[in-house]
């Protein structure tokens, strides 16, 4: 069975990695953002962008990539903390976004796209957004809820577990640690200390509540 038109061929992911690239540098020259072309590890090598953004471009950032490039999925939002980072990268946040050629589709409508004819900006890439924050007790982002829907629950997400603050999101709570934790608790941050387990002790001893003496200095 043949594949054809169902995958994007090396050469349009290059045309339209060096177009996107092109066109971020043409439209944020100057305002220190960064964008490169980088190549996934796998066999094919597919190419996807990357782009280095300071957090108070990063609004305007979303917008023009949303509504200009055509970037139209958020799947996944990461935050870091680097306790003993330089003064301006103690915190970072890194969005994932795709560009899918989709669209509102009408009832009882069908569209097919051939992959290997798509061309500017139909043609599917991956796109990949750091935002370093300065190091200190307070990591603040402006929020993306309102441009990406699937930003919603991933910034949620990332506040709870490492403790970045989305600031204008319109509902933000805890999502994964229960909703009554401490206020500033936050289990991915460096400081916290943790022990470590070997195998055994991971169905003995119900992952460290209850120490025991060999316990004793097991931490890091």
């Amino acid at each position: 069975m043949s594949n054809l038109g169902t995958t994007v061929t090396l050469s349009q992911n290059e045309d339209a990695a060096n177009e996107c690239l092109e066109a971020i540098n043409s439209r944020f020259s100057g305002s220190g953002v960064v964008a490169s072309v980088e190549r996934h590890s796998n066999a094919k090598k597919y190419a996807f962008i990357r782009i280095t953004t300071p957090p108070q471009h990063w609004q305007a950032l979303a917008k023009w990539m949303r509504f200009d490039l055509g970037v139209n999925y958020c799947s996944m939002v990461t935050g870091t903390h680097f306790p003993e980072g330089p003064p301006e990268r103690g915190w970072e946040v890194a969005y994932h976004f795709l560009r899918q050629p989709i669209s509102n589709q009408l009832p009882d409508t069908h569209t097919v796209y051939v992959a290997e004819k798509l061309d500017g900006k139909l043609v599917p890439m991956e796109f990949e957004v750091l935002i370093p924050l300065e190091n200190n007790d307070s990591p603040i982002v402006p929020t993306v809820q309102h441009i990406w829907g699937g930003a919603d629950w991933n910034e949620k997400e990332t506040w709870d577990l490492v403790g970045i603050k989305f600031e204008g999101h319109k509902n933000m709570h805890r999502v994964l640690n229960p909703h009554d934790s401490p206020e500033g608790f936050h289990p991915l941050q460096k400081q916290h200390k943790i022990r470590y387990h070997d195998h055994n002790e991971m169905y003995d001893d119900a992952q460290g509540f209850g120490r025991k003496p060999a316990d004793e200095g097991r931490i890091k």
